[in-house]
């Protein structure tokens, strides 16, 4: 990522704590507040019902890494679900990803490597979807213009006409 791009995210500053899951937080998937419980047992799991995210662990360290890989596992199938419709529309300009990658991101909700690869942030996963079909979008455009020119916003425009809207959600949204 460019410098000036970075820069645009650190002027966001830290708007919310660090997250320390323990019952009683609050967090999000596909834009929708959970409210976090934490109960100890023998097997590891998680699992979402009704508006909460409950996480039963062997130990109550083991939370963070329990949700983080929960987040992770689901971001790479809805993300490849919802790509999926994105990629069959870029078929008429003749490209497509080579892959489709998850992974945590620091300063950044997508990339696209030279070679075609798509890389997704994870905390993707916690966005409205329209957000994050405005990412595989942004990123999809990028396979036949990698830079930000008029071109490249042109066809953002055509494949994504109400882009500025969910861009703009998203950055209300604080990885």
């Amino acid at each position: 990522m460019r410098r000036m791009e970075q820069a645009y995210f650190k002027d966001f500053g830290v708007r919310n704590p660090e997250k320390r899951y323990v019952s009683g937080e609050s967090h999000y998937y596909w834009g929708k507040q959970f409210l976090l419980r934490v109960s100890a047992g023998k097997v590891n799991s998680v699992h979402y019902k009704g508006r909460c995210f409950e996480v039963v662990c062997t130990s109550p360290d083991k939370a963070k890494v329990l949700m983080k890989n929960w987040y992770r596992e689901h971001a790479k199938l809805k993300f490849a679900e919802y790509a999926e419709p994105i990629v069959a529309r870029f078929n008429r300009y003749g490209v497509a990803p080579t892959s489709l990658y998850v992974q945590e991101m620091e300063n950044r909700w997508g990339s696209c490597t030279p070679k075609g690869k798509i890389i997704l942030n994870t905390e993707l996963i916690k966005a409205p979807r329209p957000c994050i079909e405005y990412v595989i979008t942004h990123e999809m455009c990028h396979l036949l213009h990698p830079d930000h020119t008029a071109a490249f916003f042109s066809l953002l425009e055509t494949e994504m006409p109400d882009w500025r809207r969910w861009k703009e959600r998203l950055e209300r949204f604080m990885m």
